[in-house]
């Protein structure tokens, strides 16, 4: 009895600090936002085209950044707290696009059906990112784009340690972000081929995750998806 009501209320706590980081999301992200990662936000999304799918939209940071000459955009994000904020910015943008409870691991699209994948912030959180990555390829038609925008584990062998050293803490205050997780390497061996990947800085966010990458990953015509 005891064992099971410690477990209701570890549930019930999860839960209330997931609608909480919800609120606070925004806000804890302003200043980064202001100092940057806004604008390498608008540099990458109007690159996309065709229909397009965001993974884990959050609270819809990036719907601002989108052309209205998309043929299709299609929001996906897990979290219940976040798809409830993302439908009160698509109200108050009005904008027209579908949102999806769906996580990056399981997308509920057919093969080779979506023209461009949108990944910001997104796969530090994923629990198995080599496997949104072959999600990824396996709906991109061949010739479609990946965008991506990611915090990642430093070449500095100092950052480096104290994001080890911190990953646990930041990983429950976040929801779930890995500030240590080496994506620019899970990219790299996707499948996809890198068009581009440049370095950046997330300035007036905390040192563990100002390591920046953004780029381009497109599938080549004929690449298998296995």
């Amino acid at each position: 009895m005891q064992i099971g009501s410690s477990a209701t209320s570890g549930s019930r706590d999860a839960g209330l600090w997931a609608r909480a980081f919800a609120v606070l999301y925004d806000p804890f992200l302003w200043a980064g936002e202001k100092a940057g990662v806004g604008a390498l936000r608008q540099g990458l999304l109007t690159r996309a085209s065709g229909t397009t799918v965001e993974l884990g939209s959050g609270t819809g940071l990036n719907l601002r950044f989108y052309s209205e000459t998309l043929d299709e955009l299609i929001l996906t994000e897990p979290e219940a707290a976040m798809r409830r904020r993302l439908a009160r910015r698509l109200r108050r943008e009005q904008r027209s696009s579908r949102v999806l409870d769906a996580s990056g691991e399981c997308l509920p699209f057919e093969d080779e059906s979506v023209d461009t994948v949108i990944s910001t912030f997104v796969l530090c959180t994923v629990d198995a990112p080599d496997v949104a990555l072959q999600e990824i390829k396996r709906v991109l038609r061949p010739g479609g784009k990946l965008l991506f925008l990611e915090h990642v584990r430093s070449g500095s062998p100092r950052l480096a340690h104290w994001q080890d050293r911190l990953a646990g803490p930041w990983q429950r205050f976040a929801e779930g972000c890995r500030c240590n997780r080496a994506t620019g390497e899970l990219v790299r061996s996707s499948g996809l081929e890198i068009e581009e990947m440049h370095e950046a800085g997330w300035r007036a966010m905390p040192p563990i995750v100002r390591p920046l990458l953004s780029g381009v990953a497109t599938k080549a015509a004929g690449a298998s998806d296995a």
